[in-house]
């Protein structure tokens, strides 16, 4: 890596991606934001969620000057800046040429999984809400303009963390860290401040939890959701690195 690196990684909810942020920022020449257009898009849906007025206190809800401060320097001298972003934050309001000047990332999940764990918090959830269509929207937009982005599915990241993160890294063109794969419990200053709704059990992590499938029961109005949200999935998991072309990076690029 000959410049300064900003990732920006793409996920929905309910998946892994405070976990990798963790990974990120343990690495210690990262700097690392917390789902910066969060307050952009509970200002403009009214969605009421937990921590609502807080998060428009804490943070710009004006996405311009949002993605002004992301293409702009890296907080604290940092050579790496990781920014964890929501694709459902991403409303169609947002102009997308400010992503021109980020390396732009994706981590997906199964779709029952999300659902599954998502509309326990909204019942009544909507496909616009979980993500995956506007996923599949910056996906798009990215490899017209840049070329396929990275793809990782989290039930990879948690069979094997150090293959997909060397994997991801490698793509990236910066040198993989072990210090990705562990890190301190409890809460970072760079948190959310949604953290206390939402980062219990991150808060307890010190590595990605191992992999284990689950038997999901799912109602049929859950059923119906997953299902708006396969195909926008299935496109992006396609794409995806997997661990078999993984294994085949060197172990011996990365440091300490």
């Amino acid at each position: 890596m000959t410049a300064p690196l900003r990732i920006a990684m793409w996920s929905g909810p309910r998946n892994i991606s405070t976990a990798m942020m963790r990974a990120w920022e343990n690495r210690g020449d990262t700097a690392v934001i917390d789902e910066p257009l969060y307050a952009h898009y509970l200002l403009k849906t009214g969605v009421a969620h937990p921590g609502r007025e807080q998060v428009l206190a804490a943070q710009s809800s004006d996405w311009r000057e949002v993605t002004r401060t992301l293409t702009g320097p890296i907080p604290d001298g940092k050579s790496v800046w990781y920014q964890k972003h929501m694709t459902q934050h991403v409303l169609p309001d947002i102009q997308l040429e400010w992503l021109t000047q980020l390396s732009n990332c994706f981590l997906i999940r199964a779709p029952e999984a999300v659902v599954a764990s998502f509309t326990q918090n909204r019942p009544d959830a909507a496909l616009w809400e979980l993500g995956f269509e506007q996923q599949a929207r910056l996906f798009d937009y990215v490899a017209e303009h840049f070329g396929a982005p990275p793809v990782l599915d989290a039930e990879d990241v948690l069979r094997d963390p150090e293959a997909m993160l060397r994997a991801l890294c490698t793509r990236l063109d910066v040198k993989f860290s072990t210090r990705m794969l562990h890190w301190p419990a409890g809460p970072r200053a760079s948190d959310g401040v949604w953290a206390k709704h939402w980062y219990a059990a991150v808060e307890r992590s010190t590595g990605f939890e191992p992999y284990r499938p689950k038997q999901l029961k799912l109602t049929a109005f859950q059923a119906r959701l997953a299902e708006q949200c396969r195909s926008f999935y299935e496109r992006l998991w396609r794409q995806r690195l997997t661990a078999e072309r993984a294994h085949g990076f060197s172990r011996a690029d990365s440091v300490k």
